[in-house]
């Protein structure tokens, strides 16, 4: 094994250790998580019974189980694509003077926060897998099926391009804190327009053009929509297979700039801190 292989596994490994000092708090989180779908279940339910009868109906190509499915689903998906703590945490680091040790040290900054990140998903995911099965039986009558292979394979690349897009894009963020020491109303903007460029307040196919159009080609969608789409079958193969290109396009794109955005700002950084 390289020794560049031999720190990334160590660096994995013992994040792993330090997440599963936790494991009772993720799997507590993660019923938590689920709380707010009770809410959602009633808001839907309303809306189309305002709009008529409940069953059968259809509003934008969404009928009441297909929405409260798509809620669920989109919680999966922010699930893989949230990075809570990963901007804060770097522009703390670059703000109190930590970032140097990856600067005396062999350790990539980029690589080190991903390795941390991909522990954190795995840990979270085999603890939470028992509160996510639970809900989704419970939840199982607002979903029409599985679809077929090709459709499922589609979606589980969709969730590792939403953990990808999710890491690089707060990532960047964080790095910002090289030229404005103070991120938290960067965080708290892109946060809000996430909520809502993302999917998860509400399906992006039931956007107008072309504002809808637009949107859908920056990669906030990636986090939440897709994923979602995916599985309740919005997608055919060939436009799945569109989708997930222009998403590793857009992962190429968002892993260059993070590059570039940490090499121009240790030019820069000053080493102010403890």
């Amino acid at each position: 094994m390289s020794s560049t292989l031999r720190v990334k596994w160590c660096i994995l490994r013992t994040s792993i250790e330090e997440r599963l000092v936790y494991r009772a708090d993720f799997a507590f989180a993660t019923l938590v998580r689920f709380l707010p779908i009770i809410t959602q279940i009633f808001l839907w339910s309303a809306i189309y019974q305002a709009a008529g009868p409940r069953d059968g109906k259809v509003i934008s190509g969404y009928t009441y189980g297909d929405m409260v499915a798509y809620s669920l689903l989109v919680m999966v998906g922010r699930a893989f694509s949230s990075m809570p703590g990963l901007t804060t945490g770097i522009a703390r680091d670059i703000r109190d003077g930590s970032i140097k040790k990856f600067l005396v040290q062999p350790i990539d900054l980029l690589d080190y926060l991903f390795w941390h990140r991909v522990a954190h998903k795995l840990v979270y995911y085999i603890v939470a897998f028992l509160p996510f099965t639970l809900v989704f039986w419970l939840c199982r009558d607002y979903f029409r099926g599985w679809p077929d292979a090709l459709t499922v394979t589609g979606w589980v690349l969709s969730l590792v391009l939403a953990f990808l897009i999710g890491f690089l894009i707060e990532s960047l963020m964080g790095l910002v804190a090289f030229w404005f020491l103070e991120v938290s109303s960067l965080v708290f903007v892109y946060m809000l327009l996430s909520y809502f460029l993302s999917g998860h307040m509400l399906p992006l196919d039931w956007l107008p053009a072309p504002y809808g159009d637009a949107i859908r080609w920056l990669p906030f969608k990636y986090l939440a929509f897709v994923p979602a789409a995916i599985l309740l079958d919005k997608y055919n193969h060939g436009q799945l297979a569109a989708e997930l290109l222009q998403g590793i396009v857009w992962v190429i794109v968002l892993t260059l700039l993070n590059r570039i955005a940490l090499s121009r700002g240790l030019r820069r950084y000053s080493a102010y801190g403890g």
